[in-house]
């Protein structure tokens, strides 16, 4: 395991709401943004209206802005993040979880909570000397963050839609080629 369970899922649940920037149709709805708290095990408040979507909504460029930085800058804006949020780590068990780092109240709205978890996974990103591990996708039209979790470092596209397109893009040119 490359990370700890809290520092993955935070940084897969940061990657996957930056990538929906782009995708009117994605995180659409309230119901949308339960299903993602509840895939990701976000716990806490969560206040189920289109303010909370919205507030959560707003924090993916700068979601976006913090898993490109490069390793000096990106410890930087997580000072800034978890200064300005006033955090303050704590090891909790919660939900079948075994001790992990929250670092604000549990009833601190929900989009300061991504931003925090988010800064406390980078946080663990840079102290490991890992940033190589986040990435923009290698598909020339997309702009997606990929989180690569590999053994190999082998992840480059953010989705396999990405993947596939790629994939037939190359065997066509190969046999264009051939």
């Amino acid at each position: 395991m490359v990370f700890t369970h809290d520092t993955s899922q935070a940084l897969l649940a940061a990657a996957e709401l930056v990538n929906t920037l782009d995708d009117p149709g994605a995180l659409a709805d309230v119901d949308d943004l339960d299903e993602f708290c509840t895939r990701f095990g976000y716990s806490g408040r969560f206040d189920g209206n289109a303010a909370e979507l919205e507030a959560v909504r707003s924090v993916r460029p700068v979601l976006r802005d913090l898993l490109t930085r490069d390793r000096d800058d990106a410890a930087l804006l997580v000072n800034d993040l978890l200064a300005r949020e006033a955090a303050l780590p704590r090891l909790v068990r919660h939900d079948g979880l075994d001790w992990h780092v929250h670092a604000v109240s549990d009833d601190a709205p929900l989009a300061v909570r991504v931003v925090v978890e988010t800064a406390m996974a980078v946080l663990d990103v840079v102290r490991a000397d890992e940033t190589s591990r986040l990435a923009v996708c290698a598909d020339e039209t997309c702009r997606g963050i990929v989180v690569d979790l590999s053994r190999n470092r082998s992840k480059k596209f953010c989705s396999t839609t990405c993947g596939n397109r790629n994939a037939v893009s190359a065997f066509r040119s190969r046999r264009r080629l051939g």
